[in-house]
């Protein structure tokens, strides 16, 4: 893995393309993320920078103090991130993350954020001290190690989200779980459903999101890339022999997703795995607008449930450089 440092020349507070994070503050520490996993919507897009390689902003934390100064209007809440992850083990990227939380939580705002990293302790301290201005969403695909391993090889053991989800349940911290991308072939048995249900119902969460992998050309391009086993890499393709354009509010564009009627038995499989475990099942309505309103929550939350507030036209401020 390569890092460079360069200073952020945009807004640090930005709009994401992504509608389920419409009116929402969100923070990219980095561009690309260091945990490489190979299935990351984000692999294609025409701003990373190549693969192996992260860009560290060097310059975010002043930029942003610089640029909250200047807001007429403040958000309510603050998403971190739609592209990359605020928990990679990069150790400049831990610290300005830490302090830019701090600072937003001094200003009395909303921090929600989806990881798949290692949580430091720092960080759990001062989660503690605002446990209800913090949610939190931890990606747990599976709960194999060895499946991790080969599709998110530098993000945290599946024992270690389970532990950080404990410590922040505990905290009195609302956290969502999510299995997001189920991938066609893989991870979409029953029995991983019911190893990861079971595995965080007992450990306090009530609430599960999910999603189906979708494949662009760049995303498939990874996974035969970094896939290795070639079985694997053949029963993922299999699944999309059918696959149809769709396109998707996720980020307004089309994807290559697996036929509707296979992702809706999908879900009906899962809801009934999360249904026996106490959970809630919410899908990713971004990812499947084609899917029926009425068999589930199509809204996966992902900057949080909070009290609802009037939409803020004016939040994003695109002249700020």
């Amino acid at each position: 893995m390569y890092i460079e440092h360069q200073p952020r020349k945009s807004a640090v507070l930005s709009s994401s393309s992504l509608a389920c994070l419409s009116g929402v503050a969100s923070i990219n520490l980095t561009s690309s993320c260091a945990h490489r996993c190979v299935y990351c919507y984000s692999c294609g897009y025409s701003s990373r920078p190549s693969e192996g390689t992260v860009v560290v902003y060097s310059n975010l934390f002043e930029k942003l103090k610089n640029e909250w100064a200047r807001k007429r209007k403040k958000p309510d809440t603050v998403y971190f991130s739609p592209s990359s992850d605020l928990f990679q083990p990069i150790p400049e990227v831990l610290k300005t993350g830490y302090d830019i939380i701090e600072f937003l939580l001094w200003q009395n705002l909303n921090v929600a954020f989806v990881t798949k990293g290692v949580i430091p302790e720092s960080h759990f301290a001062l989660f503690r001290k605002h446990p209800t201005r913090i949610q939190a969403q931890i990606g747990l695909i599976s709960a194999d190690e060895t499946i991790l391993a080969q599709f998110e090889p530098n993000a945290a053991t599946p024992q270690t989200r389970l532990e950080q989800i404990r410590k922040l349940t505990e905290a009195g911290i609302t956290v969502v779980v999510r299995l997001d991308p189920i991938i066609p072939g893989v991870t979409d048995d029953d029995e991983t459903f019911n190893r990861v249900c079971e595995a965080v119902s007992a450990i306090g969460v009530k609430t599960i999101a999910a999603s189906v992998l979708f494949l662009r050309p760049a995303i498939k391009e990874s996974l035969q890339r970094n896939i290795s086993d070639s079985e694997i890499r053949q029963r993922i393709f299999a699944r999309f022999s059918g696959a149809r354009r769709l396109a998707i509010h996720a980020d307004r564009s089309c994807v290559t997703a697996i036929p509707r009627e296979d992702r809706e038995l999908v879900f009906k499989r899962l809801y009934a795995v999360a249904e026996k475990h106490g959970l809630h099942l919410h899908v990713c309505g971004c990812k499947n607008p084609d899917l029926p309103s009425d068999l589930f929550p199509k809204n996966c939350h992902l900057s949080g449930s909070w009290t609802p507030q009037p939409p803020r036209d004016d939040l994003f401020d695109l002249s700020i450089q």
